[in-house]
């Protein structure tokens, strides 16, 4: 069936990536419902109508199911149950299956192994006993990372012994864990795609990924690694996607290891990875959602330019003042994004920008300068305030 422009659509999540997919569908014509229990949420500020509401509310869900032609979601830690009981009376992509075997790191990480695709040394940590041989296999040095809820570092430690797990699996409360073997790494790259209704698959340039803390800091793409390589890891993606029998955009990141590709992470959604193709790819990732999700025919992912995209945290706001948005917008190439987030914490995702070169290292020098400038500038104000 195919949701054309007219129809509302819904979207469970009101933050950054739900409101670029409102964005897209209401410049597309669509209308949007938004359910988000934030009264603030980014996505809610751009939507037709905000419901604020938790995500399983009976009656927030009810008002989705009755008004959308199609729902979807922007993040994978959505209840599962909200999914099927909407896929139940409208369109819901991606399916409650693949998000439940998303969201839960044990789930995901013996869904790939069990499907044959590489991934690091790892194993299920649920008892005391579980630690003793986790430290055996895989090994010391290792990254115990919490099972559910755990982004963007958190939830996470790297530990060298049996004493360090242990310390660290009393910080995540004796929750389910993994246990993954630290492997020498060359470089982290993404792979964003769209997965249609028809098995269509489109998969956007491979990025290069620089993490600072746990967070995801730079993409840079064209990705730095060998031609084959970089067929090699859309090909990955795209056979990870048919076998969660996906619908909708998804990214998938690797690890590279000693030239070999392992799977690290799969999201069943838009990606921070990917938000360079919002100005240098002829679709951008959150066209690609609302294509999928309607039943369209995929846009093409051609690159336009070489890109460097860089994220912006709460950290570079001193006092509740901004950055000095002049350094990012003097440059024509450069192209700022902001949120519309209220509150700046540090470690918070308030935007980001994108700088478009002739070449990817042209675009990544750029990218380095105005993040250096910016956080001098953010420096400055801090000392200038101690003094």
């Amino acid at each position: 069936m195919t949701i054309l422009p007219g129809a509302t659509l819904g979207m469970l999540g009101g933050g950054q990536l739900g409101r670029m997919f409102t964005a897209a569908a209401r410049t597309m014509g669509y209308q949007v419902i938004v359910l988000d229990p934030d009264p603030d949420s980014p996505a809610g500020q751009l939507a037709t109508r905000h419901l604020h509401a938790a995500y399983d509310d009976a009656t927030a869900l009810d008002n989705l199911a009755k008004n959308c032609s199609a729902v979807s979601t922007e993040f994978e830690n959505v209840p599962a149950h909200a999914l099927e009981a909407l896929a139940d009376r409208c369109v819901v992509r991606p399916a409650a299956k693949a998000v439940q075997t998303t969201q839960d790191r044990i789930h995901e990480k013996t869904f790939l192994r069990d499907a044959g695709f590489p991934t690091s040394a790892f194993t299920v940590i649920r008892t005391g006993q579980d630690l003793e041989q986790g430290m055996r296999t895989p090994g010391a040095p290792a990254v115990l990372k919490i099972s559910r809820l755990g982004y963007d570092g958190k939830g996470q430690a790297v530990v060298n012994g049996i004493e360090e797990v242990r310390r660290a699996w009393e910080s995540m409360k004796h929750e389910p864990c993994v246990l993954e073997s630290l492997v020498p790494l060359d470089t982290e790259i993404s792979v964003v795609l769209g997965r249609g209704e028809d098995g269509d698959v489109a998969t956007f340039p491979v990025g290069e990924n620089t993490h600072r803390q746990g967070i995801l800091d730079t993409t840079v793409v064209p990705a730095n690694i060998p031609e084959m390589l970089a067929r090699e890891a859309e090909e990955m993606a795209r056979r990870v996607a048919e076998r969660l029998e996906y619908i909708g955009v998804m990214a998938v990141e690797f690890f590279v290891s000693r030239g070999k590709l392992l799977v690290n992470e799969i999201a069943p959604r838009p990606h921070n990875s990917g938000h360079y193709t919002l100005d240098a790819c002829a679709t951008s990732q959150f066209e690609q959602q609302v294509r999928a999700l309607c039943g369209l025919p995929l846009g093409e992912t051609r690159l336009l330019s070489p890109v460097a995209m860089v994220n912006l945290l709460g950290d570079l706001w001193r006092e509740g003042r901004p950055p000095d948005w002049e350094v990012v917008l003097r440059h024509p190439n450069a192209k700022l994004h902001l949120y519309g987030k209220r509150e700046p914490r540090p470690g918070r995702k308030m935007g980001h920008y994108t700088v478009l070169a002739s070449d990817r290292d042209k675009a990544f020098r750029l990218a380095h300068r105005i993040q250096e400038e910016l956080r001098a500038k953010a420096e400055g104000r801090r000392n200038s305030k101690v003094s």
